[in-house]
């Protein structure tokens, strides 16, 4: 399938908006994404879409969430390519919560005391570098050293990193689901890699939307990392799954975001216990009352 890449340079504020009002519909692209240009220091935003994109929609949007007109160039990319992986397969093992997450290509000791996960760069986001991962590592990590969940869902779970992460350390069964497809393989392949295949149970679903999920709950601990707003629509079923008491750990959330999504979550009975900051994101513990 023909693939392009729209992109545009933005204020460092502009482009994270727009990816998030981009990530908010499921019609316009197949990824969006803020970065800065490290040479320059010029920030830009780019989206990968199916090919041709839908350039007016674009603008539009741009209009509606910037307040004004955003000119955007489009190339092709090579559809021999996985661009995603390309651009990740270089990336250095991360430390984050006492996790080490590394790729195929590190052929280093794994340091001692740490718990590993050889997660390799795929078409679906989390190999641990992003910010709003290590800060749900962290999250995990504190809440592991208080107790040990027995009922655990990993929403949106990308290449299941957060699921085998509690997996790993919990040895208990972990659902892990994801709107995408692709991301649903990737996390049994990446369990199975990483020697807890048998406990997670990776699910194709629209939030929190599956008999399997339904039929589980309730659950001590809900973990999400997708983006804002997704967050805050979950928020109702989210209060719905989780038990008296449970953890709740959310991120991709940018700072400035933060209190409308716990606002949303406070509205369903969750109060927030700690904030963690990594950068321009913010990973959220909440307990349910």
């Amino acid at each position: 399938m023909p693939v392009d890449q729209l992109s545009a340079p933005l204020t460092k504020e502009q482009a994270y908006a727009l990816v998030d009002a981009v990530m908010e519909r499921d019609d316009l692209a197949l990824t969006a994404s803020a970065h800065e240009n490290e040479d320059t220091g010029e920030w830009f935003f780019e989206a990968t879409c199916d090919s041709p994109p839908d350039v007016e929609s674009f603008v539009e949007l741009a209009r509606q969430t910037l307040g004004g007109a955003v000119e955007f160039s489009v190339s092709p990319i090579d559809p021999e390519i996985n661009w995603v992986a390309k651009s990740l397969e270089g990336l250095a093992p991360v430390i984050a919560g006492g996790f080490y997450v590394y790729g195929s290509h590190e052929t280093g000791p794994v340091p001692s005391g740490l718990t590993p996960m050889r997660i390799d760069a795929a078409q679906a986001f989390g190999t641990g570098h992003h910010e709003t991962t290590t800060g749900c590592l962290e999250a995990i990590d504190k809440l592991l050293k208080r107790r040990k969940p027995r009922h655990m869902l990993d929403v949106g779970t990308g290449t299941g990193v957060l699921a085998i992460a509690l997996a790993k350390r919990t040895r208990t069964t972990v659902i892990a689901t994801d709107i995408d497809p692709i991301s649903v393989v990737t996390t049994q392949e990446n369990a199975t890699q990483n020697g807890v295949g048998k406990l997670i149970i990776a699910l194709e679903a629209t939030g929190l939307n599956h008999p399997a999920i339904a039929q589980n709950a309730p659950y001590d601990l809900i973990v999400a990392n997708i983006l804002a707003g997704p967050l805050m629509a979950l928020a109702p079923a989210v209060g719905r799954a989780a038990q008296k008491g449970a953890t709740i750990i959310l991120s991709g959330i940018l700072e400035h975001q933060a209190r409308g999504v716990i606002n949303a979550y406070a509205r369903q009975g969750m109060t927030l216990t700690q904030k963690l900051q990594r950068k321009d994101w913010t990973t959220l513990m909440l307990e349910m009352k």
